[in-house]
């Protein structure tokens, strides 16, 4: 197949021009899966054929059928602690401790840091337990989104248990790199102290919840409206729905106590590290213990349990519908052949000391743009290993510097899995959380190239 060049890059150039433009984030997404489809189909008469082709590739990919149970499950466990009261008693108990606003954010991202499993657990778990604790406090949402999306993928390409750790291992052990047990996941380990953007966007978020760094952008505009009295939502948002249930109160001599919140949780974290950071798993297992727990608790009868269980997925239709279409446009950047031309462009660059520091360039701006993290990594790993070999550059150092464009473009692809994921948590929009964190992913990621290129230079 011919490469398209330099159209390829307008499916994705019109997503993000219209998305921040209207900020509508599933209108943008239709809008680009469109002009892919109008250019893979060579003309007006076959583009309907083609459009709704790529539905089909979408829904038809296992990954995407994986995502869609893992988020029905989440749906269903959220809607199971807001409506049994669970997450309101949390609050409330926790804020016999949380005092202060620097409390809750230092709270929440401690809290990241322990649920490092895998970043879909993360957003979703984080984000939930936290949000009425920020918001009784006039935290902002986009900060605690900021907060909580920032540390999704960092954390969990430093530790090895991880299922992004699982996953890179084995893509550097089918590369030839293994440690001295002769393991990819060992290999992996010795490069954790090169995913330089990792730690430094770890280091950032603590470093702005100290106010060491400055709050810039959309989070000092949305702070100094909820200090005016504007609320802790972004403006436009339908409030609604989420002030009726911030406004709800525990029945009249219940104790607030965080155990109906905890156990489901500490449930479906244990069942997901058991099963091998199977998310999808754990998520059942955590939807099984709440319909336990809020039974036996008589918070909810069993028809209000299971009408739960219904309009949890129901609720999450929105992020349902914007998966399927990122895997389309995904596709549709697959058959544009859109990452050959951005490495044919970037090629004659990669060069000597300088390679780990353009790969993470190219790497976090390809991830950025097309929502392509885990598939990035599969297909930079075998034209960069080699690469390195052949240059003399330490082939773990240029993997850490793949595994950290991913990271980065996991943090601010609006229509990346972990930012969707996130900004449905947090109930603000994608494109609200990206334009919140996208400055603060900048500091580190430009923290991360003057790393890389010294240890390009030193390795």
């Amino acid at each position: 197949m011919d490469s398209y060049g330099i159209i390829s890059i307008l499916p994705v150039f019109t997503i993000l021009v219209i998305a921040v433009s209207t900020r509508r984030t599933l209108f943008a997404m239709i809008c680009g899966l469109s002009v892919g489809a109008l250019i893979l189909a060579g003309g007006p008469f076959a583009f309907i054929e083609t459009w709704f082709n790529y539905l089909y590739v979408s829904m038809s990919n296992e990954t995407l059928q994986w995502l869609v149970l893992v988020i029905s499950m989440f749906g269903m466990l959220i809607m199971l602690f807001e409506r049994s009261g669970a997450v309101l008693d949390f609050g409330r108990w926790a804020g016999r401790y949380i005092r202060t606003k620097r409390q809750a954010l230092l709270g929440t991202a401690g809290l990241g840091l322990i649920i490092f499993l895998d970043d879909y657990l993360h957003n979703l778990a984080v984000s939930t337990t936290m949000k009425g604790v920020t918001d009784r406090l006039g935290i902002p949402r986009i900060q605690l989104g900021y907060t909580v999306n920032s540390l999704a993928a960092s954390v969990c390409i430093l530790v090895p248990l991880s299922s992004w750790a699982v996953y890179f291992g084995a893509l550097l052990e089918n590369e030839g790199i293994v440690g001295k047990d002769g393991t990819g996941i060992s290999a992996y380990i010795s490069a954790i102290p090169l995913a330089f953007y990792g730690w430094l966007a770890i280091a950032v978020v603590f470093l702005q919840l100290l106010g060491v760094i400055p709050k810039i952008g959309p989070i000092k505009r949305a702070t100094l409206r909820a200090e005016q009295g504007g609320g802790v939502f972004p403006e436009g948002a339908d409030l609604s729905e989420l002030q009726a249930e911030d406004s709800s109160e525990s029945p009249e001599g219940r104790k607030a106590s965080p155990l109906p919140f905890l156990i489901p949780l500490a449930v479906m974290i244990a069942a997901t590290l058991l099963s091998g950071t199977d998310v999808l798993t754990g998520s059942l297992f955590g939807v099984i213990a709440a319909l336990i727990v809020y039974g036996l608790q008589k918070r909810l009868s069993p028809k209000e349990l299971l009408t739960c269980c219904y309009d949890g997925v129901i609720s999450m239709g929105f992020v349902l519908a914007l998966s399927v279409l990122a895997f389309a446009v995904q596709a549709v950047n697959g058959d544009l052949m859109l990452a050959d031309y951005v490495i044919s462009v970037t090629a004659p660059i990669m060069k000597g000391a300088f390679l780990p520091a353009v790969v993470f360039l190219v790497c976090a701006v390809y991830a950025y743009a097309t929502g392509c993290f885990w598939d990035l990594a599969a297909i930079i790993l075998p034209i960069v290993v080699p690469l390195a070999v052949a240059m003399g550059v330490d082939p773990l150092l240029a993997s850490a510097a793949v595994f950290s464009g991913a990271a980065f473009g996991s943090n601010t692809c609006l229509y990346g899995d972990g930012v969707i994921l996130c900004s449905q948590g947090c109930q603000i929009k994608p494109i609200d959380l990206m334009t919140a964190t996208l400055p603060y992913a900048l500091i580190a990621g430009s923290g991360a190239v003057i790393l890389y290129l010294i240890a390009g230079f030193v390795m």
